[in-house]
């Protein structure tokens, strides 16, 4: 991997700093240069950059998110990035997970038990204006994140992001 020598100096600053600096970046990446977990580097993002919510509003937010048509659903590891495009089908409590099920690319059984806080995040990434749902475990990785879909010509579809600026207000 090439470092330019502005990501190199940003190393050297605290978080808060770096990321009041420049928030834009892989959240995950971040982590691992600064030694802490996603979430902290979530927390340490300035306040114009995030809201964070009780694990308790899970359900309502992915309820809310299935009326939003087409988003783009990501599970990060430090193995895989998977990114799914669709609709988010509506779930239901079975057997110990939250589980959704419907006519959508996205489907499959979470472990809302699992999930400590929710991160409504907006800052750039890769230069560009980003929103995002980030569901964070109690390990504090990202469980899985719900984004804002663009358009052909890659900008924020304008619809979700009404949305999603309606939804952070309100919880």
């Amino acid at each position: 991997m090439v470092t330019t020598a502005h990501q190199r100096e940003d190393v050297f600053m605290p978080l808060g700093q770096r990321l009041a600096a420049n928030a834009d970046g892989v959240l995950e990446d971040i982590a691992r240069t600064y030694c802490v977990s996603t979430l902290d580097v979530v927390h340490a993002l300035p306040e114009a950059n995030r809201k964070i919510v009780s694990a308790d509003r899970f359900e309502v937010i992915l309820e809310a998110v299935a009326s939003w048509g087409p988003i783009l659903f990501i599970v990060h590891t430090p193995d895989l990035v998977l990114e799914c495009e669709g609709p988010l089908p509506p779930g239901s409590y079975g057997r110990g997970y939250f589980n959704l099920h419907g006519a959508s690319p996205i489907g499959g059984h979470i472990r809302a038990s699992r999930c400590r806080e929710i991160a409504f995040v907006t800052r750039p990434f890769m230069g560009r204006e980003s929103r995002s749902i980030q569901f964070f475990n109690f390990d504090g990785d990202a469980m899985f994140k719900i984004f804002v879909r663009r358009d052909e010509n890659h900008n924020l579809i304008a619809e979700q992001v009404a949305r999603f600026d309606t939804l952070k207000a309100a919880l």
